[in-house]
């Protein structure tokens, strides 16, 4: 990187080209990332709610055995763990409110958004969660619009991050993974 001057290479590679050197000792990848949706879904019979589709396996399948993997393979991967990063760094107060459903009129993103700057302990951490959530909720509605069709009333997701079995543990049979640290959301409209 040195080589080059300025900042020449860094544009030849981004974005396309992009790779984080997380992947490499001493900080390898130690975690997963899910994401789950379910929605409600409007009938002849009333409204039902669907089971849980975890969005992430669909699109890893994706990449698996492929040489050339398509972007679109790790796009469920990225909103978790934007939301599980912008999460964190909420006080209780606002995870308090990201735990509420709010999916009623059309207004209310707008209430979410007034709610969550009513409580927030930093704006920078609110307006980086409310962020990344319109984009989790925007894509919680294309997965469930194409797997339940255009009856899609409202949607609600789980993001949740899963650490993997401690290196100094990896040769025991006897490890087991800890468990996933979901992000507790609750119902949302259509975005």
């Amino acid at each position: 990187r040195e080589i080059v001057p300025g900042e020449l290479l860094t544009q030849y590679m981004r974005p396309m080209f992009n790779q984080s050197w997380s992947v490499f000792a001493p900080d390898p990848i130690n975690a997963d990332f899910h994401f789950d949706v379910r929605a409600v879904v409007a009938t002849d019979a009333g409204e039902v709610t669907t089971e849980w589709v975890r969005a992430t396996e669909v699109e890893q399948s994706r990449a698996m055995y492929a040489l050339f993997p398509p972007r679109s393979s790790n796009l469920a991967t990225g909103v978790a763990s934007s939301l599980v990063r912008t999460w964190n760094n909420l006080n209780d107060e606002s995870k308090a409110v990201v735990e509420l459903n709010y999916f009623k009129g059309t207004d209310w993103q707008q209430r979410f958004n007034d709610d969550m700057s009513k409580n927030q302990s930093s704006k920078a951490n609110t307006l980086a969660y409310v962020d990344a959530e319109r984009v989790a909720t925007a894509y919680a509605t294309q997965v469930a619009k194409a797997v339940w069709g255009e009856s899609v009333v409202r949607v609600q997701y789980r993001a949740a991050r899963q650490n993997v079995v401690p290196f100094e543990e990896r040769n025991n049979e006897q490890a087991t993974r800890p468990p996933e640290r979901p992000v507790p959301t609750g119902w949302r409209g259509l975005v």
